[in-house]
Order: C-alpha cells, then structure tokens, then sequence
C-alpha cells in the first residue's frame, strides 16, 4: 500500500499493533486516502502544514491484531469512516497486511520471536521503506519493570499476558525500529531506554493526546500566562467505544487517569485545589454505548483573578476519538522515521506536544513551550 507522493526518497512503514481497531482501522482509512485523494487526509496533519519541511512520504501500512480481519471489515465494523468515504479504496484496504497477534500463552521470549520474524518479512516486502512501530494496544494495568537492566531480562521475567505492549517494543528494538507508544501503557522502562539511546532508535509517548487533554493543556497554558489561579477543575469522559469499554476496569484505567490529572499540576506548578487541603482536579472516564467513538467530554473549571474574585468556565467537546488520533499516529510515524534518519536515539522530549505524559530530558508542559519545542526540532533537522 503506497501513495503517489515521491517528495521523499524512503517510503515510511507504519506497523501498528492493534491494526484492526478503531484507530487502527482509521488509520488504515487515512493512508489508504493517501494513495488517490490526498487533498482528503493531508489538511489533518501538522506535519504536512505547520512542519512542511518532513516532505509526505511514499507510505505503507501493515499491524497485528488478536483478530485479523481485513481493514475493509474492521472499517465497517467500528462504523468510525462512513462507507461513502472509504468504499472507493476497498481494495486498498483489503491488501493492508494484518498478521495474527501472538499467542498470549507464550513467553514473552516466545511472543518477542514472533513479533521480530513478521517484522523481518514485512521489511522484507518493502525493502525500501523507513519503519516505525506505532502501539496501539488497549490500556493495561500499570507497569513495574524498572528492575530489569537489559532486554534479555525483560524477555525472561516480564508476564507477556498482562503486558503484551512489551513484546512489540523488545521486538523493534532487537530490529533498530523507533517506536510510537500512543497508549497509556508504561514501556519507556530503563533498559529500553538505554538500548534505544545507544543503538540511535527514537522513542516517544506516553498516552496520546487527542482531545480533551489537548485543550486542557491550552487552557492551562492560557490561565498560568495571565496568572490567573485554578481553584478546580472537574473533568468528566464519556464514551461508547472499545476503549470505553476496557477503562471501566480499574487496573486498567489507573495510568490514564494518571496521565490525565498530572499534567495539570505540572504546568501549573501548583496542586490544584492547594487552599481547600484535598485535590480539587478531578477526572472520571465512564462507558456510555450510545456515544460509540463519538467521545464526549465535559469540564467545569473555577478559577480565581483579581482580589482572589471567583469566576469559571464550561467547555463541552462532542468529538470522535478516531478521527483525531487517526492524523496524530500519522504524523508522529513521519517524525520518528525523520529523527531515525538523522541518527537520533532514545526518547525524544519534543514529541510532547503529541502526549498527555511527554517524556524524555526536561520535556515542554505548556502548549506554547510545546510548540517552540517543535519548532525548533524542525529546523535542527533541517541543518541535519
């Protein structure tokens, strides 16, 4: 699967774990596009307006998934892309690899393996291509693997079922391939890090930032550069997907409720909710059916100006989950392959403005910071 676009001397291969499910499958949708109606998809990406100089790439697109249908199927079953958009470029969709997940009753030694093998033949396929392994693994519960000083450690003791994240990470390090980790899920653990950072493979993540934490961090920006002081903010997500779903487990909604209340302490440099001796930023996630992908959100925020005078502000976001991540994965794999490239290595602070946890050396909080942070990562490519 390729687009027209021969800006770039290196084809980019996406290879998604997760490649079957609602971001997934859109994100299919999305590079499918690419190959005869550009003009649909490209006006989405930052990396295609505000960082022009990461010219479009010839692109692939190949994952895993624990049901491997056809991305036409997966398409049409989350109902996330209308028919009318993706039913001209089914046989596109069809042609996408979609390789059977490894068995979860395997080491993660065993599942690792066989995860290096497909990445090896679907390498093989596009010999040419720059590939970038995106995670897309639902939320599991929280990951304590600091102990382990090298891979071999991780491959030997890491319970492969309750982190099957890991496998896919072990495996494009093994193979020199950078890595995405859009979901909550913790795999920038030291011994990773330190391979990545020797070996010049870039890493980023944690936890996309597609919507409501998105504004929040404008927000925040916004109410810190006119010191103006938040009292509260009250945060509620309801959503009817898949990943609404597999939240209401606790375990596996700690780190991304985690992800989603710190960042706020974090900009501000203050904990909200300081004068009240009890934490006043609150965040709650529930699954609603009937919103489907269509993620609605709601924040309440009381804040105060001057002579301590209260005031507040509503923001409801109707959004579609998706359709917001789907240009973010994109974008994030042309950066990776970019800095891959260059020769950069280990985790890569710059790419916070994407996540609700940036990560890597004194990364950017606010929005502005985040932006300039960006920026100037462009242009430090640019001279490479």
């Amino acid at each position: 699967m390729q687009n027209n676009n021969n800006q770039s001397a290196h084809p980019l291969l996406i290879l998604a774990s997760g490649m079957a499910g609602a971001i997934g499958s859109t994100l299919g949708a999305a590079v499918a596009s690419l190959h005869d109606q550009p003009e649909r998809v490209q006006p989405a990406l930052t990396t295609g307006s505000r960082f022009p100089f990461l010219p479009l790439p010839s692109t692939h697109i190949a994952g895993w998934d624990i049901e491997p249908r056809s991305i036409a199927e997966a398409v049409a079953h989350h109902g996330v892309v209308s028919p009318d958009i993706w039913a001209p470029f089914r046989a596109c969709l069809n042609d996408i690899p979609v390789l059977q997940a490894p068995d979860q009753t395997l080491s993660m030694s065993g599942q690792t393996d066989c995860i290096r093998q497909d990445m090896d033949r679907l390498r093989n396929r596009f010999p040419d291509a720059v590939p970038v392994l995106v995670n897309l693994l639902p939320a599991g519960p929280i990951c304590h693997l600091d102990e382990h000083d090298s891979l071999d450690s991780l491959k030997a003791h890491t319970d492969a079922a309750r982190f099957p994240d890991m496998a896919y990470v072990l495996a494009a390090l093994e193979a020199g391939i950078a890595v995405v980790n859009f979901t909550p899920n913790v795999v920038e653990v030291p011994a990773v890090v330190s391979v990545a950072k020797t070996n010049h493979i870039p890493i980023c993540g944690r936890d996309g930032k597609t919507g409501q934490t998105y504004f929040k961090v404008v927000l925040a920006s916004a109410f810190k550069a006119r010191n103006l002081t938040v009292d509260g903010w009250y945060s509620l997500n309801i959503l009817g997907n898949a990943d609404g779903a597999n939240l209401m487990d606790p375990d596996r909604s700690a780190g991304k409720l985690a992800n989603k209340t710190q960042l706020l302490d974090d900009i501000l440099e203050y904990p909200v909710g300081a004068a009240y001796d009890s934490p006043c930023h609150k965040v709650h996630i529930d699954y609603y059916p009937p919103r489907g992908d269509a993620k609605e959100a709601w924040d309440v925020i009381d804040f105060k100006g001057l002579f301590g005078l209260p005031m507040s502000l509503r923001l409801n976001l109707q959004g579609r989950d998706s359709i917001l991540a789907a240009p973010m994965v994109l974008d994030l794999a042309r950066w990776m392959a970019a800095l891959q490239l260059a020769g950069k290595g280990g985790l890569i602070p710059e790419m916070g403005f994407y996540f609700k946890k940036p990560l890597g050396e004194s990364p950017a909080l606010t929005f502005q910071d985040q932006i300039r942070r960006l920026e100037d990562l462009a242009v430090q490519l640019v001279k490479d």
